[in-house]
């Protein structure tokens, strides 16, 4: 097929999207912008474009990420009280992944894409089992790692939009499609983002040392 015939499917694809699929996708562009600036408004805007895209993901028969969308919820909603924790305590700040938090991601992805497999193969009429639970169990993976604000959840969640741009646009999920190809760009730049910001306060602290080192 060529480049043609497919930016004509996709158009074609594009004239059926749903006001559903328009509304979730609008917040979720918002989610991935506010969380590149790492601002807490990524939070409730996630919430609106998930809520909207179980009913979604349902319709096109991607099972395993409409239960992904129930899980991006409770994570939004965790994620979200655990940035601001107390009102009178600093927002968690950004930082990299210790070799306990990796072990916890690594037994996501793996069991999680076993488990999905398993009940999509066995419960359910998914056509795409595997790739539906793999995309789903990474996206799982990086959507923890974002909660607790750890740099490393841009790689997990691309590792996921990668195998997702595919998988939605067979789904005739045109709008989906191009909206993950925008979150995978995006996720690169936020990456760059918060491995600044991580930087920055650790020059701040060092410099906050030094000052308290002079009146020691």
């Amino acid at each position: 097929m060529h480049l043609q015939d497919w930016w004509q499917l996709l158009v074609e694809q594009a004239k059926e999207t749903t006001w559903p699929e328009w509304i979730s996708v609008v917040f979720g562009v918002a989610e991935v912008l506010y969380a590149k600036a790492n601002k807490i408004w990524l939070y409730p805007a996630g919430i609106i474009s998930t809520a909207v895209g179980i009913y979604v993901l349902l319709t096109a028969g991607l099972y395993a990420e409409s239960w992904l969308s129930v899980y991006y919820l409770v994570m939004s909603i965790y994620g979200w009280w655990y940035w601001i924790k107390k009102k009178n305590e600093p927002p968690v700040k950004a930082s990299y992944c210790n070799n306990y938090e990796w072990m916890i991601v690594i037994t996501i992805s793996i069991v999680g894409t076993a488990v999905l497999y398993i009940i999509l193969k066995r419960y359910t009429p998914s056509t795409v089992p595997f790739w539906d639970a793999f995309v789903s169990a990474a996206a799982w993976a990086g959507m923890w790692l974002l909660a607790k604000r750890k740099i490393e959840n841009w790689i997990l969640l691309n590792i996921s939009n990668l195998f997702a741009i595919p998988l939605l646009f067979y789904k005739h999920l045109a709008l989906y499609s191009a909206l993950t190809i925008f979150l995978f760009i995006i996720a690169v730049q936020g990456y760059i983002e918060w491995r600044k910001i991580i930087k920055n306060e650790k020059s701040d602290e060092l410099t906050l040392a030094e000052i308290g080192e002079l009146y020691e």
